[in-house]
């Protein structure tokens, strides 16, 4: 939703978003009390355990990822206030937020299918989002450049790809996880060839 009130610029969609923003969160703390419970009850071993620690990894990044969903939502909504979204250079963020959304989706569906090398993929796959948030942040410099009056809305513009990229982030996050539960290898940190190996089993 958050990514849609940014392609078409839609204030009530992303009215929606912040409304939601507290279920979220609400998951969130449930999540952990089931999980905490699951553990003092049950006293799970090995592979059982990864997967409750993992589960709890990735419920605190979908909650993030629900914050940057939210900021996102709230500066689209500064940015119609200001008026001026028709000359910024938004056009330009609808590929970055469409990479960040299409991540997450395909990070959740590696988990659900227990499926290390779609993980590993998606890892590798953060790095051409940050790409085109670089890319997007030396267009705005250059807009700004151009006409400072509009540096108030450029630094909203700024905060919304920065939240999209950090969706990216936590999409990647996620797929770490997966390979943590699948592998019993913790992956954060290593490098592209270090987690192909592991996926591998080497």
């Amino acid at each position: 939703q958050a990514i849609a009130g940014v392609v078409h610029m839609d204030a009530a969609t992303c009215e929606v978003v912040c409304d939601h923003e507290q279920e979220v969160n609400a998951y969130e703390v449930k999540l952990d009390h089931e999980i905490t419970s699951v553990i003092s009850r049950r006293q799970p071993a090995a592979r059982d355990l990864r997967l409750l620690m993992a589960i709890s990894r990735i419920t605190s990044n979908l909650e993030r990822a629900g914050d940057e969903a939210h900021r996102m939502a709230r500066m689209v909504k500064l940015i119609l206030e200001s008026g001026r979204q028709s000359t910024l250079p938004v056009n330009e963020l609808r590929q970055a937020s469409e990479m960040a959304s299409n991540l997450l989706r395909r990070s959740l569906d590696a988990f659900a299918r227990q499926d290390a090398q779609l993980a590993a993929v998606i890892i590798k796959e953060d790095d051409d989002l940050d790409a085109e948030y670089n890319s997007f942040m030396r267009v705005l410099v250059t807009y700004i450049m151009e006409d400072p009056r509009a540096i108030s809305p450029s630094i909203n513009l700024l905060f919304l790809a920065k939240a999209i990229e950090r969706v990216g982030d936590h999409a990647k996050n996620i797929a770490e996880s997966t390979i943590y539960v699948v592998q019993g290898e913790d992956v954060r940190h290593q490098s592209h060839a270090n987690v192909d190996d592991v996926v591998k089993g080497l």
